[in-house]
C-alpha cells in the first residue's frame, strides 16, 4: 500500500497508549491496510521495526525487519523477558539521528495476533529482543530516551531540542 511517515519525538500520538484492536475489527479492509502499511514501511532500509503510533495510528499493532525476518503483530503483550537487562546502543525512527545506550533485557517473548486472529508468538535474543522491547514501549506511549538512565535523558533530550527536526 504506502510506506508512511514517521512521526517524530514530541508528537502527542507517540506519548498516548495505544487501543487495543477489537476482535470483531479483525480481518477488516481498514486492519489490513494498516498491517500492510506497517510491512511497506519498516520493509525501507536501516528499519527494524515501526509501531502503529510512529505512522500516526492509536492501535496495538507493529511490524518488523530483523535478519531478513518481516512480519507484524497485532495486539502485542509482551509476556516474558529474561537473563540480566544489558547496555545497547538503541536508536529510534522517531528520532532521527540519534542513540544511546539503553537497558534491554536480552531475550523478549511478545504474544498476539494476525489479521485473521490467529495467535502469534514472536521471541528472539539479540537484535529481536530488542525490537520487541522496544515497539511494545512505543505501544505503552514510550519512546526509549524517557528510559534512559536519567544523566544521559537528561543529555538525549539537549541533543534532541538541538535538531532541525525538532519543534
Amino acid at each position: 500500500m504506502t510506506v508512511r511517515p514517521i512521526r517524530l519525538f514530541g508528537d502527542p500520538i507517540l506519548r498516548s497508549p495505544a487501543d487495543q484492536i477489537r476482535p470483531e475489527l479483525l480481518g477488516s479492509p481498514g486492519v489490513r491496510d494498516l498491517v500492510q502499511d506497517l510491512v511497506d514501511t519498516v520493509e525501507e532500509p536501516g528499519r527494524a521495526g515501526v509501531a502503529a503510533p510512529q505512522i500516526g495510528v492509536g492501535l496495538r499493532a507493529f511490524s518488523y525487519n530483523v535478519d531478513g525476518e518481516v512480519g507484524y503483530v497485532l495486539n502485542p503483550e509482551l509476556v516474558e523477558v529474561s537473563g540480566e537487562p544489558e547496555l545497547m546502543e538503541e536508536g529510534c525512527l522517531s528520532v532521527p539521528g540519534l542513540g544511546y545506550p539503553t537497558r534491554r533485557y536480552p531475550y523478549a517473548k511478545v504474544r498476539g495476533v494476525d489479521v485473521d486472529g490467529d495467535e502469534v508468538v514472536l521471541e528472539g535474543t539479540g537484535l529481536m529482543a530488542e525490537a520487541l522491547q522496544h515497539e511494545c514501549d512505543h505501544l505503552d506511549g514510550t519512546v526509549y530516551v524517557m528510559t534512559l538512565d536519567p544523566e544521559i535523558r537528561r543529555q538525549a533530550l539537549r541533543d534532541i531540542r538541538a535538531q532541525d527536526w525538532f519543534h
